[in-house]
């Protein structure tokens, strides 16, 4: 019996010595290689001189026997501006942008980081940047990993202030670090066609005038600077809070922006409060879109709105306190998809305690007023401060008032059961996975040829000519199929 035990002691302990030892071998053969958890990193498009996000990926041995590799490197070393670090370990200049003896046991795996400050390559258009991470193994085979991205020449400007009038025109994106200024007296253009790339803590704070003079075929865009993705389906550039947006000062008046995409910002347009006698803003066949603050917040301000769309906001899309506003043939869409407490479509008032603002005039026509919520209206008033306001052939998301009310002429009140034609059905497109956004109109939508015709309005925000009976909101509705005869032409 003891002998038994003896044996079974001996042949347990002689398996476990064996199973450390095959734990412990290393490979020199070649048909032993290495798997990845991918083809190639990409690094999608940035702009030269400005550090990428981390990528990173696994790299696997699943070849039945550990592996060694004797050296893992950069292909072009520091030449093409990627930095890797692999399993904790920095390729540095010192080091020769390289790192010896990594071990990789049997069903083990190590993970490698990527990033990538690319040089100025001195293109207009962005240039292809490659690179090679190779892993030589004790074996003497050869694996790598591509790397791939695009490099965008561009301009950096940080806490530029504008003192005399000056229009931007440029081939280069600019990129806006810290904040951009127009002081007093001073009038900045934006050219039709320019995009203005605005770091996270940056804004467009405008003390003198801006003129944002975009056109049908080529807008003036305005958002962050990111433009990496989150994830493979979604780039940052759709996500909320990628900028501060653009203030007007209490002194700034005859800002005109016309045919301007803002999106993505902190608040899109903030209007300081101002003497209602001179005009502060004109607003004409514009976005305003995804905002982690308000689309327009304005302050006892003289206001025209035309042909606009300021759409999914956390706060108000529009909030109008006190002063002159008139919105014709706008979209006011309040979807926004991160926070279920988000504000309302508009919302108006005549004072902000303990603060009185007299609303001479809130004149809203062919216009669209919806959002989820069942009333994304809202009026806030003191009785004893000035309040003129008129809804006319409006399409609005709020209860009908169980009276006649002369203030409210000609609307259709959205049935909020009715889940056909009501709130995100009247528009084309509303994809809250991949967040993208169409406020073009379905065909189901009450506002088509609801609106009555306004004498200086006779072309919709891409320049569609409206009929005698347009359509309310920004947009007049197409239907698919001539929408496809438009493209094929």
């Amino acid at each position: 019996m003891k002998f038994r035990i003896l044996y079974i002691f001996l042949l347990a302990l002689t398996t476990l010595f064996a199973a450390c030892s095959d734990d412990d071998t290393f490979t020199t053969s070649s048909n032993n290689l290495l798997t990845f958890s991918m083809d190639t990193v990409r690094l999608d498009t940035t702009f030269s001189k400005v550090p990428t996000a981390t990528k990173t990926f696994w790299v696997y041995n699943r070849s039945g026997d550990g592996l060694r590799c004797a050296n893992i490197r950069l292909k072009n070393g520091n030449q093409t501006g990627y930095r890797v670090n692999v399993d904790g370990v920095y390729l540095s200049k010192e080091q020769g942008y390289q790192v010896n003896d990594i071990e990789i046991r049997d069903k083990d795996s190590i993970r490698v980081f990527v990033e990538l400050t690319s040089v100025k390559n001195g293109q207009l258009e962005p240039v292809k940047v490659e690179d090679d991470i190779i892993f030589t193994l004790e074996s003497g085979v050869q694996q790598k990993m591509p790397l791939l991205a695009w490099s965008w020449d561009a301009e950096m400007w940080n806490n530029v202030i504008i003192t005399e009038d000056q229009t931007i025109d440029s081939d280069k994106p600019i990129i806006i670090y810290g904040g951009l200024t127009v002081d007093k007296g001073a009038t900045l253009t934006i050219a039709a066609g320019m995009t203005l790339y605005f770091h996270q803590d940056a804004k467009l704070n405008v003390k003198g005038r801006l003129i944002s003079q975009g056109t049908a075929e080529k807008n003036v865009v305005l958002r962050g600077d990111r433009i990496d993705r989150m994830f493979d389906y979604l780039p940052y550039d759709r996500l909320p809070g990628q900028w501060q947006g653009i203030f007007f000062d209490e002194k700034s008046y005859d800002n005109e922006i016309n045919y301007t995409d803002i999106h993505s910002a902190y608040n899109g347009i903030v209007c300081d409060s101002s003497s209602v006698e001179q005009h502060k803003l004109t607003l004409q066949n514009s976005v305003i879109h995804n905002c982690q603050g308000y689309g327009l917040l304005a302050c006892r301000c003289a206001i025209d709105i035309c042909n606009t769309q300021i759409t999914n906001t956390l706060n108000d899309c529009v909030y109008i306190i006190g002063g002159k506003v008139t919105l014709k043939h706008c979209t006011l869409g309040q979807f926004y998809p991160f926070d279920a407490d988000r504000g309302m479509a508009i919302r108006f008032s005549n004072y902000i305690k303990p603060y009185n603002y007299p609303l001479e005039l809130l004149d809203v026509r062919n216009t669209i007023i919806t959002g989820y919520a069942d009333d994304v209206l809202m009026r806030e008033a003191n009785e004893k401060v000035t309040e003129n306001f008129l809804f006319d052939h409006c399409l609005l998301r709020t209860p009908a008032p169980d009276k006649e009310d002369s203030r409210l002429t000609d609307n259709i009140f959205e049935n909020v059961e009715d889940t056909v034609t009501t709130g995100w059905k009247n528009f084309y497109l509303m994809d809250t996975k991949k967040l993208i956004y169409d406020f073009r109109l379905n065909k189901v939508s009450k506002a088509i040829s609801a609106g009555v015709l306004l004498p200086d309005v006779l072309y919709d925000r891409l320049g569609v000519l409206r009929g005698s009976q347009p359509c309310l909101g920004a947009y007049e509705y197409v239907a698919p199929k001539e929408e496809e005869e438009k493209k094929e032409e």
